[in-house]
């Protein structure tokens, strides 16, 4: 929000208290008394030296919440190796605590970001220095931090794929073989996996087996879809079967390649770990709590 062209308001807790989030009873009772969602008055955090944070918040349960969530995003080889992995990670919180909390959040390796991007609250120099957060929260849900963690720390590739994808010259059919399974998960599970790959024009149809999980292959897109769900280590998921070409044309120039989604649950995939939460300023014992997730962005495995 802008006040004579200077940013006033970019906090969405204030930008809340000026202008009411509408829900249906505020556009019922809005069309009978003819007012509107925007507030009579200015927020009272607004011209506080804490513009993000309103006062006089008062909560019955005190609760801090973080969630650190890491996307991944890589390039795999033919061979197996890595062409380029990086980590996009995220600190989302949700914190409802009662007055004016000061917060400091260490983490155990914070030498492992770099590119952090902060919220406004945190005080910047006290990272610099000691690298911890040191802030007062907004009241609700915000974004604490944003982080990148780049291929020169050798990033941990959390699943392999083996495959077998061949297209003979002069026939007219193909062998499909993929199998899937955890790699540097830290004996965590991986699950929501789910495998596409864009096969060549040249393929009509696929007659396939998965050893568990759905598949589909669209004929018109030639997009073939595996949902596998969770990789059991004991019996790894695989899907095997023919491809049949089209007659008289050359096998295709190059093969398929694989993107993949995957979710892991309490694992930070770079290795990042909070060491420690602590409350100053107020009386009261707050309750924390701090979950982990790794899951795919951009991951694509060539054949």
């Amino acid at each position: 929000m802008l006040d004579n062209g200077f940013p006033l308001a970019t906090e969405s807790n204030i930008l809340k208290e000026l202008i009411k989030p509408p829900t249906i009873l505020r556009t019922v009772v809005n069309t009978i008394t003819g007012s509107t969602n925007v507030g009579d008055q200015l927020p009272t955090g607004q011209l506080s030296v804490v513009p993000w944070r309103r006062t006089g918040v008062k909560y019955t349960n005190n609760e801090a919440y973080f969630d650190v969530i890491e996307e991944i995003d890589a390039i795999i080889d033919k061979s197996g190796s890595t062409i380029t992995a990086e980590i996009q990670g995220v600190i989302d919180a949700c914190v409802k605590l009662t007055g004016m909390p000061d917060l400091t959040l260490s983490f155990m390796n914070p030498r492992l970001l770099d590119d952090v991007s902060f919220h406004p609250c945190v005080r910047f120099k006290r990272w610099e220095s000691e690298r911890i957060l040191s802030f007062i929260p907004p009241d609700g849900n915000f974004r604490l931090l944003s982080y990148h963690v780049s291929a020169q720390n050798l990033v941990a590739i959390p699943v392999y794929v083996k495959h077998n994808i061949s297209f003979r010259d002069s026939s007219s059919l193909g062998r499909f073989e993929i199998t899937v399974g955890p790699k540097q998960t830290m004996g965590k599970t991986v699950e929501g996996v789910m495998v596409t790959s864009q096969m060549p024009k040249g393929v009509l149809n696929m007659t396939l087996t998965p050893s568990q999980g759905t598949h589909i292959f669209d004929p018109v897109t030639k997009l073939l879809s595996w949902d596998v769900g969770k990789i059991n280590p004991q019996k790894l998921p695989s899907l095997k079967g023919s491809m049949t070409l089209q007659a008289g044309t050359s096998k295709p120039d190059e093969n398929p390649t694989i993107n993949l989604q995957f979710k892991i649950q309490q694992l930070a995939i770079s290795g990042l770990k909070v060491n420690r939460l602590d409350m100053y300023g107020e009386k009261y014992k707050p309750f924390k709590g701090i979950k982990y997730m790794t899951k795919a962005g951009k991951f694509q495995v060539r054949t």
